[in-house]
């Protein structure tokens, strides 16, 4: 029988999902160049507008919330001016706090990003990147348990931006939650923590970060080296499911007894900034609502080709997923 999924995407909207990761701020700071500084040879920028956006993890809380379901973040940041601009950024979506806590030795990750005629001169990042101290650590797993246990909570996403918020103890200590309160857990990995991610459910490297983190080889256009290297994942970690995004060859979903590639939609793209986290956002819900593994890799495609076509950092269009996913046949 056909899957209805305009139906599935209309029934995200009772599903929560927290996402445990790393949140900064995207600062955005627009300007004229007229000349070049007398002081040195660089351009000098007239300011014209400057905005403050949710980024990092923050970014697939909004997707989650653009598809009508409610997430619930888990961060760590400073106790400083920033924070107080992150928190009033949430406030303004509407996205609870609740899972947030400070930590005085850290400072609150701002990138800033300084753009004249539509094109990006300087970028400044603010950040503290060690991992959190022992202390913090224990503090941040037991506010995570806490939150868990005031909300009924239908899938967790660890978004990693190797900033220092995931931790092996942290990943450690909420998968085995997620175990025994049967919670899927998804994985958008970076270099640090590749290896530490065992017994999830979901694990979604890019090309680029497979290779990297197993030091295979694997060829987009070979599927069978992706298979081999998916199956390291499987059986050296435990790990359930498999989706390898491919940018332009569109996504791998493997089981660790087959595979399928689904292939990318032609799409006018204007900028990839933020797919990846379009991508794991959709994941989470599809696999909440109970969608097969090809399934949940042909929507979640999908929806990260949609995003690629507009500019910036944009979160998926629901009502625009909808419509398209009409268009797709049973997997």
């Amino acid at each position: 029988m056909k899957t209805d999924f305009a139906a599935v995407i209309d029934s995200f909207a009772k599903y929560k999902v927290m996402i445990i990761g790393d949140v900064m701020i995207d600062s955005y700071l627009w300007g004229k160049v007229e000349r070049i500084s007398p002081e040195a040879p660089v351009p000098v920028v007239t300011s014209t507008s400057e905005e403050n956006r949710l980024g990092g993890a923050a970014n697939v809380a909004l997707n989650i919330q653009s598809l009508g379901a409610t997430p619930i973040l888990c961060s760590v940041i400073g106790n400083d001016l920033q924070s107080s601009t992150f928190y009033n950024l949430l406030k303004k979506q509407n996205i609870t706090s609740e899972g947030i806590i400070e930590d005085k030795q850290r400072i609150t990750t701002i990138k800033t990003r300084v753009i004249s005629n539509h094109q990006q001169l300087l970028r400044v990042d603010r950040e503290v990147d060690t991992p959190l101290s022992h202390e913090m650590e224990l503090r941040f797993i037991d506010h995570i348990i806490k939150v868990l246990n005031n909300n009924k909570i239908d899938a967790i996403i660890f978004e990693d931006y190797d900033k220092g918020a995931i931790t092996l103890n942290v990943i450690q200590h909420i998968v085995n939650e997620a175990i025994k309160r049967n919670i899927p857990t998804l994985v958008d990995p970076k270099k640090r923590n590749f290896t530490n991610y065992n017994c999830v459910t979901l694990f979604k490297p890019n090309f680029k970060e497979l290779n990297e983190g197993l030091k295979v080889e694997a060829s987009k256009s070979n599927p069978a080296t992706l298979f081999d290297a998916a199956k390291i994942l499987h059986q050296q970690k435990n790990i359930s499911l498999v989706m390898i995004t491919l940018s332009e060859g569109g996504v791998f979903m493997s089981t660790g007894k087959e595979f399928r590639v689904v292939p990318a939609h032609i799409r006018a793209i204007a900028d990839v900034s933020g797919a990846g986290d379009t991508v794991i956002s959709v994941a989470s819900l599809c696999m909440a609502a109970g969608l097969n593994p090809f399934e949940t890799a042909a929507i979640a495609n999908m929806a990260g080709g949609l995003v690629c076509e507009k500019v910036g950092v944009v979160p998926i269009d629901k009502e625009l997923l909808k419509v398209e996913a009409t268009n797709l046949c049973a997997l």
